[in-house]
């Protein structure tokens, strides 16, 4: 197991651990931190220990003990620290990765500060990573990340699992939470993330059978999962739909896929999980890119609420049911709004032009995304794409 590995498998149970023992969540990352620190300095030297998650926990367990003593907060807390150490509560979710989940999603919260606090928090996101997520500067995140982590605070947010009659009111947060961390894995290629999130995401429908956006989640991931061997190429380029190998996809997969969203969909209560599974599913099911019904997915992205990336994907949607020159009018008209600095809008506008025969200004637009891109795969796809009209 690499060094990456661990601290994405750990990072979370460590840093949970330690809020759970002293109650501040800056000083419960700062000693994961330096126990990550210690643990790349030595590691390499004297190998790696049989359970590196428990000798993560003890050696920043012991940096916080050792931050409470110089700190003078004395015999009566390091008592107390023992005392909650060994007062494990019992939970209702039968895993812990999704019970921290439950635990960090606390309503009190609001929605985007429960999810981006839970994917620092246990799932060991960058701060940049996340801000790119939610389509922010990196500051206004960190920022945001700092307020939550007070409020908790000073509010005496307890930190532990509600009791099961109280967890619907956090599903809405832990969803987006494992959809984000599917994404996170899905761009770049990391696939532990987007394993982890389809592994968390099938226990959570077998937790809460009743709640079918669970259940449009699970179809969502497996749906997009099912394309992940194709999605680069053996040289690390970046392979669009249209150009993939769709005889490599996983087809068990994708009837997985169908098969639950075909049952929540009975249910008569979609929502927008479900609506993305269902234009998932018109991807997976088109037997050739040709095949692909654009009018259908215009019309399911129609239903989703029109937040700037949903407008992106729907303009895209349009433009190759009624022509790129309809697509790109459609993409101009979001370029002075949110999507100002996301590589998907010029690198959208681009394709258009290059479409349309417009060499040129797509020329000027796949520099803009080639200098916004947040990956090498998609570096290298526009660089081709650049050289092939240049």
């Amino acid at each position: 197991m690499t060094f990456e590995e661990v601290y994405r498998q750990e990072w979370g149970q460590v840093v949970a651990t330690l809020i759970r023992l002293t109650g501040d969540w800056e000083l419960a990352e700062e000693c994961a931190q330096e126990a990550f620190a210690a643990a790349l300095e030595r590691w390499p030297r004297d190998g790696v220990p049989r359970k590196p998650g428990a000798w993560l926990t003890t050696a920043a367990r012991n940096r916080a003990i050792d931050w409470m003593r110089r700190e003078a907060v004395g015999a009566a807390k390091l008592r107390e620290v023992a005392a909650m150490e060994n007062d494990e509560p019992a939970y209702d979710v039968p895993d812990d990765r999704l019970r921290l989940m439950f635990t960090c999603c606390h309503p009190a919260l609001a929605m985007e500060a429960r999810v981006a606090l839970t994917l620092r928090t246990l799932a060991g996101l960058s701060t940049a990573d996340i801000a790119r997520a939610f389509l922010v500067p990196e500051a206004t995140m960190s920022k945001r990340l700092t307020r939550a982590k007070q409020k908790i605070q000073y509010a005496g947010i307890p930190y532990r699992v509600p009791p099961a009659h109280l967890l619907p009111e956090r599903t809405p947060a832990v969803l987006a939470v494992l959809y984000l961390l599917f994404n996170e894995g899905y761009s770049d290629a990391r696939s532990s993330l987007s394993d982890e999130a389809i592994r968390l995401a099938r226990l959570l429908t077998q937790l809460m059978p009743d709640e079918p956006e669970a259940a449009g989640l699970l179809a969502l991931m497996l749906l997009h999962d099912s394309r992940r061997e194709t999605r680069v190429s053996a040289d690390g380029v970046l392979v669009t739909l249209e150009d993939q190998d769709r005889t490599r996809w996983d087809h068990a997969q994708i009837t997985e896929g169908e098969q639950l969203l075909d049952a929540t969909l009975r249910l008569g209560n979609p929502g927008p999980y479900q609506v993305q599974a269902a234009i998932a599913a018109c991807h997976a099911t088109a037997r050739t890119a040709a095949d692909t019904d654009w009018p259908q997915i215009a019309a399911l992205y129609g239903q989703l609420k029109q937040t700037p990336v949903v407008a992106l994907n729907r303009a895209v949607a349009i433009g190759m049911a009624d022509g790129p020159a309809v697509g790109l009018k459609l993409v101009d008209e979001l370029a002075a709004g949110p999507l100002a600095g996301y590589h998907l809008l010029p690198a959208t506008r681009a394709d258009f032009l290059r479409r349309l025969g417009r060499s040129v200004e797509a020329a000027d637009a796949y520099r803009e995304a080639l200098e916004l891109a947040a990956t090498e795969a998609e570096r290298l796809y526009l660089s081709n794409r650049l050289a092939q009209i240049s």
